[in-house]
C-alpha cells in the first residue's frame, strides 16, 4: 500500500461532528452541537447572488477577490472599528475563514515552529497547525475566566514560537475581551517577535458592549493578521466567504498560497457579500436579540440544574461545568445522547483544558432549546437522585 502523509493519519474527526453525526441516527434527536445560525441569509443578499448567476457573473475573479468587495471590507472595518486596510494590497477574499487561516498558516509556518493557542480552543486550529508542519502549544486559560493573560503569554513564548492565534468572542466559551483587557495584551505582544493571528469571525455577535479588534492597536500593525467573514454575522456558513487582512509585505505571500490553493472565492458569493456589507450591516443586531434571549434561558436552566455556568458575552455557545453530575465530559455527552437523544459537545474536544465542561450551541430555535433542556434536566436529576440514594 502506498504511504500517505503520517500527519494526516493523526487527524481525527472533531468531536463536534462525531456527536452531530450520531444524533442524526435518532428520529427524535436534538442537535445542540453545530455553530450554524438557524436564521436564513437575508433576502437581499440572496437576491444579489441570484442576479449574479442570472447575469452569468460566474467565472473567476481577481485572485484576491473582486476589488469592489475588498473596498466594501475596508469600508466596513473603517466605519465599524476605525482602522483601515488597503483593499488593493492588504485584503484577500477567501473560501470561508477556515481557508483564509489555512493560507496564512501555510505562508508563515516552517517545520518545528510553535503556535500558541489559548485553551480551551477551537479544535480546528490544532489540526491546521499540525498539517502545516507546526506544533500547537496550549496555553491554559481555564483558571483565568477563559481569558488570555499577558504574563501567561510571556511564560509560554519560546524561541520556536512563530504565532499566537486569538479567537474572541470565543468558540467554545463565548467569552469576549474588553478594550482594557485587549490593551494589556497588545502592550505585551508588541514587543514579541511573533505573528498575532486574530480570528474575529464572531465579532458582530457580541452582547456586552462593542467588540474590540486587535486591529485597533497600531503597535501590532506589522505583525497582525485578522481572519474574518460573514458565516456567523449574516448566516452564510454555506456560502464559504471569508476575508483576511494584514500588512502588505505579508499578504503578497498569503495571496500566492491562496491562489494556488483555490484560485479565488465563488463569484456569486462575492456579489452577495458586497450586498451584505453595504446594505445589511444591522442584520447581526436582529440575530443578537434572539441569541441573548436564548442565552439567558439556557443559563437559567443550567444553573437551576446545579451546573456552574458563566454567562457568555458573545458568539452563540455556552460552556457549563458538569463536574457536579459525577460524570466526565465525554461520558456525560455519550450518556445524554444514548438516553435522551440530545447531542452536546464534550469540552475536551477543545483540548484537555476544556475537560469537565460541555459546549452547547444556542444557534437553534427556542423550541429546540426548550426541548433539549427538558431532556437534559431529566437526565441530570436522575443521576443526582441516584447519587443521593
Amino acid at each position: 500500500m502506498l504511504d500517505i502523509n503520517p500527519i494526516a493519519k493523526t487527524i481525527q474527526v472533531p468531536g463536534i461532528r462525531v456527536f452531530s453525526n450520531k444524533v442524526a441516527e435518532y428520529q427524535d434527536g436534538i442537535n445542540l452541537t453545530i455553530g450554524q445560525p438557524d436564521f436564513p441569509t437575508p433576502a437581499n443578499v440572496k437576491e444579489a447572488a441570484i442576479t449574479a448567476i442570472r447575469e452569468s457573473r460566474t467565472g473567476y475573479s481577481h485572485n484576491a477577490g473582486l476589488l469592489e468587495l475588498r473596498e466594501s471590507v475596508a469600508d466596513f472595518f473603517q466605519d465599524t472599528y476605525n482602522f483601515s486596510y488597503a483593499p488593493e494590497t492588504e485584503i484577500i477574499v477567501t473560501n470561508g475563514a477556515s481557508e483564509g487561516l489555512d493560507s496564512v498558516l501555510r505562508t508563515i509556518i516552517e517545520p518545528g515552529d510553535e503556535v500558541i493557542l489559548p485553551a480551551p480552543t477551537y479544535s480546528g486550529y490544532d489540526s491546521l497547525v499540525r498539517l502545516n508542519g507546526g506544533t500547537p502549544v496550549h496555553m491554559d486559560i481555564s483558571t483565568s475566566s477563559f481569558k488570555p493573560e499577558a504574563e501567561a503569554i510571556k511564560r509560554t513564548v519560546t524561541n520556536k514560537t512563530k504565532a499566537i492565534i486569538f479567537n474572541h468572542p470565543s468558540n467554545p466559551t463565548g467569552v469576549s475581551l474588553s478594550y482594557d483587557e485587549m490593551a494589556v495584551l497588545a502592550d505585551t505582544l508588541k514587543s514579541l517577535d511573533v505573528f498575532v493571528i486574530s480570528d474575529e469571525i464572531y465579532s458582530e455577535n457580541t452582547f456586552a458592549g462593542k467588540h474590540t479588534s486587535f486591529g485597533s492597536f497600531a503597535s501590532l500593525r506589522d505583525k497582525l493578521i485578522i481572519i474574518h467573514g460573514l458565516s456567523k454575522s449574516h448566516a452564510m456558513t454555506g456560502w464559504r466567504l471569508g476575508f483576511v487582512l494584514g500588512p502588505a509585505d505579508t499578504m503578497k505571500y498569503v495571496l500566492r498560497i491562496h491562489l494556488n490553493n483555490s484560485i479565488c472565492a465563488s463569484l456569486p458569493s462575492q456579489y452577495a457579500a458586497i450586498e451584505a456589507l453595504k446594505n445589511t450591516r444591522n442584520f447581526p443586531l436582529e440575530m443578537n436579540e434572539k441569541y441573548i434571549e436564548r442565552r439567558d434561558f439556557l443559563h437559567e436552566k443550567l444553573t437551576g440544574m446545579g451546573l456552574d455556568c458563566e454567562i457568555p458575552t458573545g458568539a452563540f455557545y455556552i460552556f457549563p461545568n458538569i463536574t457536579a453530575t459525577g460524570f466526565d465530559d465525554v461520558t456525560f455527552a455519550e450518556r445524554l445522547l444514548e438516553e435522551e437523544h440530545v447531542a452536546v459537545v464534550p469540552g475536551s474536544t477543545f483540548s484537555k483544558e476544556g475537560r469537565n465542561h460541555i459546549r452547547i450551541s444556542y444557534a437553534s430555535a427556542m423550541a429546540h432549546l426548550e426541548a433539549g433542556m427538558h431532556r437534559m434536566e431529566r437526565f441530570v436529576r436522575k443521576y443526582q437522585n441516584q447519587n443521593k440514594e
